[in-house]
């Protein structure tokens, strides 16, 4: 058993610019990053559009003051002011270290950082790499730890957090090419395990990978989530797959048009037109479906997002990925045709609780990403937030961490956690276990989709805990039938189930009690926002097993509340 000072669990982004930063503030500290998969495969790879940040190349006009209100106002006023401001401040200098560190950015005819324009900003500051911004940020930081020399152990699936008395001891992982249970004592543990969009299954631009692993882990160990019911659906998601298409391809110019020909934005958001924030785009578009000027197909459903006026130039130079999704998935090239597309279930606003340091409540645990909520994005996050979130704070905690590290005991966890895991395990092979994981699986994306998705009422959200709680008991006699121990990627699965149901109860439980209208929560019940009693953040512990709703205050600033309009 190997002691380290630091291991960081997901492979992404934020895990590995963390990874990156611990070792050049302190070469000596020992490492590893655990990964489910191999980090160049990471999620993080799946964000095409940009990262945002107030360099003022394309608007020399930009500032960071402007970045800072337009992710306050887009976050409807439930972002922390003080978390919002070191996102927006910390952007140039991560951008320009990405750029140093060999990042590949689209340039402007003078040689600078392109900049194009995202939703709810009031300035075109999304930095770019044509339409693979997150592959190639990925791709950099892998090679800057490899080149630091950062141990990785890929395809381990993290099981449990261990503590002892509210200090944390490291982490117990499935190595899932052995079927073995291994344990990484460590001073620090960084949770940077992605979101948990994929718990909606039919409609998701989520990979499979993608099940909340580090959110559930948290909880089960006694840590808080904050904002669960905040989930972002992103307004282009393919017709029948549900893959993005990046907010680059209406930042560079395309418009919504539904089966009647008209540029329905005007009628939603007559200033920002298809760059509105995510949230009022992806309702506009489910409202046309619904008052029935959407088109019909054998898929369901949907809207047009029309490039073809941009021309066969920009669209190969800028939006290349664009091209061929909708070509290998939709059969239509958006040269030529418009592209069927409907709103996906796409991002976490909630996650962890932490500090603007990424510090969770017990001592030696960070949270980073999309897994943790810091919270920079409130109700609702803008486009070109995420990935900038992951390097700013995957860069701080990584600091603080390698700073804090020197200043910790060594610690210990008990080889009989082994015996524990390995018992739950063969007790979800016996033949008295009959619940398919497939069929709870589906059932749980379905009452998800239906009734906790763009669009909510008290009682759909009422249906949707009564499901989930069904779930849950139906779960303890899911049954693995693959038995064997090399890539048992069965019991993989049922490992994510768990962990989903535990989120999905959560984002349904926080639904219910917002009795309001915010950002991405949209209440039919209760149209309007509702400051007096609900500017606050929705905290989630677990007692006995049961799920506790509680609150905290948002954190404000100079920018007072008021009325979000676009």
């Amino acid at each position: 058993m190997k002691q380290y000072d630091i291991v960081i669990v997901g492979g992404g982004g934020a895990g590995l610019y963390a990874a990156m930063e611990i070792l050049n503030t302190d070469i000596s500290l020992n490492i590893a990053v655990i990964s489910k998969i191999y980090p160049n495969r990471s999620h993080t790879s799946a964000a095409q559009g940009g990262a945002n940040a107030a360099l003022a190349n394309k608007d020399k006009t930009d500032t960071i003051e402007k970045h800072i209100f337009d992710t306050i106002k887009g976050s409807d006023y439930l972002a922390d002011q003080d978390a919002a401001s070191i996102l927006c401040e910390e952007a140039p200098r991560v951008i320009r270290e990405l750029e140093n560190l060999g990042t590949p950015f689209s340039r402007m005819d003078d040689g600078t950082i392109a900049q194009r324009p995202f939703g709810g900003a009031s300035s075109p500051r999304c930095c770019y790499c044509a339409d693979k911004t997150g592959h190639t940020i990925l791709q950099t930081l892998y090679e800057q730890c490899l080149r630091l020399g950062v141990k990785f152990y890929n395809e381990y699936f993290l099981i449990s957090i261990e503590e002892n008395d509210g200090v944390c001891q490291g982490i117990t992982a499935l190595n899932i090419q052995s079927g073995e249970i291994e344990i990484f004592p460590a001073k620090i543990v960084i949770l940077a395990t992605g979101g948990y969009a994929k718990a909606y299954w039919n409609r998701s631009s989520n990979a499979a990978g993608n099940t909340g692993d580090g959110i559930a882990a948290a909880l089960r160990a006694g840590v808080p989530l904050k904002d669960m019911e905040f989930v972002q659906f992103h307004p282009t998601g393919l017709r029948k797959s549900g893959l993005l298409v990046t907010e680059g391809a209406r930042g560079e110019g395309g418009y919504l048009i539904n089966k009647n020909g008209d540029r329905f934005m005007s009628n939603y958001a007559p200033e920002k037109m298809e760059l509105g924030p995510r949230d009022l785009v992806s309702r506009s578009i489910e409202t046309e479906i619904n008052e029935g000027r959407g088109f019909d197909s054998t898929a369901g459903q949907y809207i047009n997002l029309d490039l073809t006026h941009l021309g066969a130039e920009l669209i190969t130079k800028r939006l290349p990925q664009i091209r061929e999704l909708s070509i290998s998935f939709e059969g239509i090239d958006p040269i030529d045709e418009p592209i069927p597309i409907r709103p996906t279930a796409h991002y976490s606003m909630g996650g962890i609780d932490t500090d603007k340091t990424g510090r969770t409540i017990m001592k030696g645990l960070y949270a980073i990403g999309e897994c943790a909520c810091v919270s920079v994005h409130g109700a609702n996050r803008l486009g070109g937030n995420s990935l900038l979130e992951i390097l700013v704070f995957g860069k701080i905690a990584g600091h603080e961490a390698a700073l804090e590290a020197k200043s910790l005991n060594s610690v210990s966890i008990s080889n009989s956690i082994i015996d524990k895991h390995k018992k739950y395990f063969r007790s979800l092979m016996q033949p008295s276990q009959y619940e398919r994981y497939g069929v709870i699986r589906e059932e749980m994306g379905t009452t998800l989709a239906e009734n906790v998705g763009i669009y909510r009422t008290e009682k759909n959200l009422i249906q949707a805990i009564y499901d989930i709680k069904k779930l849950i008991e139906r779960f303890k006699r899911v049954k693995v039938n693959d038995t064997s121990t090399v890539f048992n990627t069965n019991l993989v699965n049922v490992l994510e189930l768990r962990n989903m149901l535990n989120i999905a109860l959560a984002i349904s439980a926080g639904a219910y009690a917002r009795k309001e209208s915010r950002g991405s929560h949209s209440r039919t019940d209760y149209t309007k926002r509702d400051d007096v009693n609900f500017h606050k953040h929705t905290m989630f512990t677990l007692s006995d097993g049961n799920l506790d709703v509680s609150y905290k205050p948002v954190i404000m600033g100079k920018y007072e509340l008021e009325e979000r309009t676009y």
